[in-house]
């Protein structure tokens, strides 16, 4: 173990010393010393998106996160651990991706943002899988891999809370170059009206649907309960989570009740649950992204696109006029 970190502080600081070397030599000018750009890195995709709208030209921003793989999944290596070592400002949300929480306590060398502390966190509340867990242990199984009452940390599905996030990168990244606070606060505030533009659009697009239920993989949508939807999960809070057999045929049954047409598979994990569950009903099996990531298809894409995207693909399944 003594080995193991040692290894790691040596890369850390030399990969540290090639960062700033990098970033003063194609620096635009931001602020800090050495007259580099101000490093950010964040943990995953919504809070790269955000960070790189508030910062604009006046920091280099980058993800944990590659595009393609599960932000749940992430594994954190040397060249990250040095990143978070060496960067001036590290964004992350606690809880979400622990192996991230572990390497930022014990690694970051300079200012951190967790968005637990500046978004307002839904409990997380089961919806059409709330009977799974005591199936699971009515038949000695176990249940899904989550507490009840957690906090449900898919915020980025509303906008007014990306919002709020975007406001505290602002203040974050003043503190760090006060010359540019101007210029942070003016791109949040920018970001904002994009946002309460998306809000205003998910309000009056769901407002009148012939149906409100959305039959999801995993429990990553509900915040999108505030525009009067009810998300009926597959699985649970993880999207690796499997469903007992009474579950799967709780949802069969609210599917044929409710005349559902449409069961969201998602971006990042396998269809495979949605698809059959959707074949054996003989309805349609469609795509919900989580927007967790970007993958190869959705490269040229960005958080408001993909945002606009699901809501025509909701709108479609939901037979809203």
């Amino acid at each position: 173990m003594r080995s193991w970190k040692a290894l790691t502080a040596v890369t850390a600081l030399a990969l540290s010393a090639t960062g700033c070397s990098a970033l003063s030599e194609d620096g635009d000018g931001g602020s800090d010393a050495g007259g580099g750009a101000i490093d950010v890195v964040a943990a995953f995709y919504p809070l790269e998106y955000v960070a790189a709208r508030v910062a604009g030209d006046h920091a280099k921003v980058t993800s944990l996160t590659k595009a393609g793989v599960e932000p749940h999944d992430l594994e954190i290596n040397v060249q990250d651990t040095a990143r978070i070592a060496d960067a001036d400002l590290v964004v992350f949300e606690s809880e979400f991706q622990p192996a991230v929480d572990e390497t930022v306590a014990e690694n970051a060398g300079g200012a951190t943002l967790d968005v637990t502390d500046v978004v307002d966190l839904e409990p997380f509340e089961e919806h059409a899988d709330e009977h799974a867990d005591e199936h699971a242990e009515e038949e000695g199984g176990e249940g899904h891999e989550h507490e009840h009452g957690e906090s449900d940390p898919h915020f980025w599905h509303d906008p007014i809370r990306v919002a709020a996030y975007g406001d505290a990168v602002a203040a974050s990244l003043a503190e760090l170059d006060p010359d540019h606070a101007d210029d942070f606060a003016a791109n949040a505030a920018d970001l904002r009206s994009d946002l309460e533009a998306l809000d205003e659009e998910f309000t009056t697009g769901l407002a009148t649907c012939e149906r409100d239920t959305i039959v999801v993989s995993h429990d990553a949508f509900g915040y999108l309960e505030k525009y009067g939807l009810h998300m009926a999960p597959i699985a649970g809070l993880t999207p690796d989570a499997e469903p007992t057999p009474a579950a799967i045929a709780e949802l069969q049954q609210l599917i044929e009740q409710e005349g559902i047409t449409t069961v969201f598979s998602e971006t990042l994990v396998s269809p495979k649950l949605a698809e059959t569950l959707a074949d054996d009903l003989g309805i349609e099996s469609k795509v919900l992204d989580p927007i967790e990531g970007l993958t190869e298809e959705t490269a040229e894409l960005d958080y408001l696109s993909l945002m606009r995207s699901n809501l025509s693909a909701l709108r479609t399944a939901n037979g809203c006029s």
